[in-house]
């Protein structure tokens, strides 16, 4: 436990705070501590430069592609099925589509790339401890996970890879809810908008529907899901590979309740929001323009 907690105090050489135990800089608790966002931020640079901000953004870009190939198509297809499937048979229902189509969007591109996810969000929480030493990449970080489950036996290998699936029913706990609100605002906000344009609408007035509805849309859903975010990273970045195995989504929400009460489980809700309200608004803009483009080469062609 001495070891650990020596080991956890390390800080980066660059470090303006830092105090030297024989040949070792040590940080004080306060280095640790974060009161704030811009709190984060300060005490990120100040430890290990201004470019760990963007830490584990291959990962991102990595993981965005697939999932958006993903999630928006395969929300299309659900959703107009599902229209179509209502309209005949429960016309009162309809009004559901759009939770029930972005949960099971949702969580087919939430299974299908999660060890993605897995990766960026340790290679976020890897703190430089060594001059010189750089974070591992994607890869890298995924063998790591894997190495303390390999055994001489396949048919234990196979069931040792669900390591890589650490934490998803957390994820899933975030993004099925997540998606459930923020479709169930988005479509009625862009069609209240869109219809304000009628038969002009254009290139322009797409993407400004879109991209108004789906901000404001990803803003109350990152808002509402916040602690489940909060779980699904405690959960990611356990290191011990037997505990994050056994440990539960409502366990660790338990465990964040005792350690921090109300302001645990809300903790990071004003990164998340500033981040999620643009992310999602450029993603479902963007993608709905080039549905409207393509719609119309098609028509006049």
């Amino acid at each position: 436990m001495c070891a650990q907690l020596f080991a956890d105090l390390r800080c980066s050489p660059s470090c303006t705070h830092a105090g030297i135990q024989g040949t070792v800089s040590i940080c004080p608790p306060d280095c640790f501590k974060y009161k704030g966002t811009l709190d984060v931020f300060y005490k990120i640079i100040r430890q290990e430069g201004f470019s760990r901000l963007w830490r584990g953004t291959n990962a991102g870009l990595a993981l965005a592609v697939p999932t958006v190939g993903i999630y928006l198509p395969c929300y299309d297809i659900f959703r107009n099925w599902l229209e179509e499937f209502t309209a005949h048979n429960a016309p009162s229902t309809t009004a559901y589509v759009p939770l029930v189509a972005g949960s099971l969007a949702r969580s087919l591109a939430c299974a299908t790339c999660y060890p993605i996810e897995l990766a960026r969000t340790r290679m976020q929480a890897f703190k430089v401890i060594q001059n010189g030493r750089k974070p591992p990449g994607v890869l890298k970080t995924l063998f790591g996970v894997l190495s303390h489950v390999k055994t001489t036996s396949n048919v234990q290998n196979l069931q040792g890879y669900r390591v890589l699936w650490t934490g998803m029913g957390a994820q899933l706990a975030r993004d099925v809810p997540f998606s459930a609100i923020c479709w169930s605002t988005l479509e009625p906000l862009r069609r209240k908008l869109l219809g304000l344009v009628g038969d002009e609408a254009n290139a322009v007035s797409v993407l400004g529907a879109n991209f108004s509805a789906a901000f404001v849309a990803g803003s109350l859903a990152a808002a509402a899901t916040c602690p489940l975010d909060v779980a699904k990273t405690r959960r990611q970045i356990e290191n011990d590979p037997v505990r994050a195995l056994k440990m539960t989504t409502r366990q660790t929400l338990m465990e964040i309740w005792r350690g921090g009460g109300l302001k645990g489980l809300f903790m990071g809700v004003g990164p998340r929001v500033g981040r999620a309200g643009p992310s999602v608004g450029i993603v479902v803009s963007f993608y709905e323009v080039v549905k409207y483009v393509l719609h119309q080469r098609y028509s006049t062609s």
